[in-house]
C-alpha cells in the first residue's frame, strides 16, 4: 500500500471543527497524522483529535496553542491555515467592522498561526504549510471584496513564504477551493446556486473531503517533496 508518509506527523489545523476544517482532520487522522485543531467556540463532535480552544486573532492565544501542541504530540510538522470567516456585501455598504473582522480572521490569523511555530520548523530542517485561499482570491467575488481581498493575500503570503523557507527544508502551498458544499455555501439562495453550478463545468459543487484530500497531498513529504510555492485549485474547472 502507497503511504503519503502523514503517519506519526503532528499536524496543526485551524477552524479544525467544521466545513473544511473538520474534513481536513478527519483525513489526516485516517492517514495516520497525529491532529491538533483550533475552534473558537465549539469543538467538533466526536474526534479524537486534539482540540484547543484558541482564536486565530489573539497571537498570545495561538502561541500557548503551540506550546500546548508541541508539550502533548509532539516536535509540530505541518500546518493548514485554514480558519476563516466572510462577512459579505456589497463595498459602498461594507462597515468598517465587517473589513477588519475579516482581516484579522483571515490575514491576520494566518500570521499569528505561523509566527510561533515556523522558527521551531526552520530549526528542524522540516514542515510542511498549507494556507487555504480560495477561488475568490483567484478572479474576486460580487460582494466579497473584504474576503477575495484576504484570500489573494494568502496567496501573496503563501509564494513569498515558500522562497524564504525552501533553504530550511519547509514548504509553503496554498489550496484554492471553488464552491464548496459547506453550511456557506448551504447558506446561498437556491436560484443563485443554480446559477453558480452552470458556470461550473464539473456541472456541481465540490466536497468538503475533495479539498481534504488536496491538503494532504501538498503536506505529503513523499508525494508533494518537490512542490512549494504552488496554488492547487480544486474548483471543477470554475477557474483555472
Amino acid at each position: 500500500m502507497v503511504s503519503l508518509g502523514l503517519e506519526g506527523k503532528v499536524i496543526v489545523v485551524t477552524g479544525g471543527n467544521r466545513g473544511i476544517g473538520a474534513a481536513i482532520v478527519s483525513k489526516l487522522l485516517e492517514l495516520g497524522a497525529k491532529v491538533a485543531y483550533t475552534y473558537r467556540s465549539s469543538p467538533a463532535p466526536d474526534s479524537s483529535a486534539l482540540g484547543i480552544q484558541a482564536d486565530v486573532t489573539d497571537p498570545v492565544a495561538m502561541e500557548k496553542m503551540a506550546a500546548q501542541v508541541e508539550a502533548e504530540l509532539g516536535p509540530v510538522y505541518g500546518v493548514v491555515a485554514n480558519a476563516g470567516i466572510n462577512r459579505d456585501n456589497f463595498y459602498p455598504k461594507l462597515t468598517t467592522d465587517d473589513w477588519d473582522a475579516v482581516i484579522d480572521t483571515n490575514l491576520k490569523g494566518i500570521n499569528n498561526t505561523l509566527k510561533p511555530l515556523i522558527p521551531k520548523m526552520y530549526e528542524r530542517k522540516e514542515g510542511a504549510v498549507v494556507c487555504i485561499s480560495s477561488i475568490s482570491g483567484d478572479r474576486g467575488n460580487i460582494g466579497q471584496t473584504n474576503y477575495a481581498a484576504t484570500k489573494a493575500a494568502a496567496i501573496g503570503f503563501t509564494k513569498s513564504l515558500a522562497l524564504e523557507a525552501a533553504r530550511y527544508g519547509v514548504r509553503a502551498n496554498a489550496v484554492a477551493p471553488g464552491f464548496i458544499e459547506t453550511d456557506m455555501v448551504k447558506a446561498i439562495p437556491d436560484k443563485v446556486k443554480e446559477r453558480i453550478i452552470a458556470e461550473i463545468p464539473a456541472r456541481r459543487f465540490g466536497q468538503p473531503e475533495e479539498v481534504a484530500w488536496a491538503v494532504a497531498f501538498l503536506l505529503s513529504p513523499t508525494a508533494s517533496s518537490y512542490i512549494t510555492g504552488e496554488v492547487l485549485r480544486v474548483n471543477g474547472a470554475h477557474h483555472t
